[in-house]
């Protein structure tokens, strides 16, 4: 899934100009160049986690200089190929003390829904594919309520019974799909 979905999240960081780095985001302590640092570092961290290595997330590195969309969608390439051994999937995370199968998970659910948080706030349309869709509603299904409790997510947003599969995703992760800024 992560080959279905990192595509797309690069086509939005690389849509994204120098004077959008300021905007405000759905996550309401992120700006749009805070959050393009955080899914840099995601994208590099669980890099080492599909290696089975700990990570240091306590980083706060700026990560936005000269050609940093080339090295974002070459550092996204390169967590695709990470998690492409079948092998990656076994076992428990030493960095993560979860199963490995639901830390590929929080990959992709971190490239999915900040794609639609930089999109969203930058003015950009995110497509997102119902098969990745399927498997971001069946992690949410087991990991929703946990990582809620952990601060990756916050409390649900209602959506409307016509919501859209995405807007439901949007929701249950805690971001209102109607956001605009």
């Amino acid at each position: 899934m992560l080959a279905v979905a990192a595509p797309r999240t690069v086509a939005v960081v690389r849509g994204i100009t120098d004077d959008q780095l300021d905007l405000p985001t759905p996550c309401p302590d992120y700006a749009v160049r805070d959050l393009l640092n955080h899914l840099y570092d995601v994208v590099v961290n669980f890099q080492e986690l599909a290696r089975k290595r700990e990570v240091d997330w306590s980083a706060k590195n700026d990560h936005l200089t000269e050609g940093w969309r080339d090295r974002f969608a070459a550092e996204a390439t390169r967590l695709v190929e990470s998690w492409e051994d079948p092998a990656t999937m076994e076992g428990v995370s030493p960095g993560m003390g979860l199963p490995q199968e639901t830390v590929g998970q929080m990959a992709l659910t971190d490239l999915t829904v900040h794609a639609w948080d930089l999109a969203r706030a930058t003015g950009q349309h995110l497509a997102v594919e119902p098969e990745v869709l399927a498997a971001l509603h069946g992690f949410m299904d087991r990991m929703g309520d946990t990582g809620q409790q952990m601060g990756a997510f916050a409390e649900p947003v209602p959506t409307s019974a016509d919501a859209t599969d995405l807007d439901r995703l949007l929701g249950r992760t805690g971001r209102n799909p109607t956001w605009r800024p």
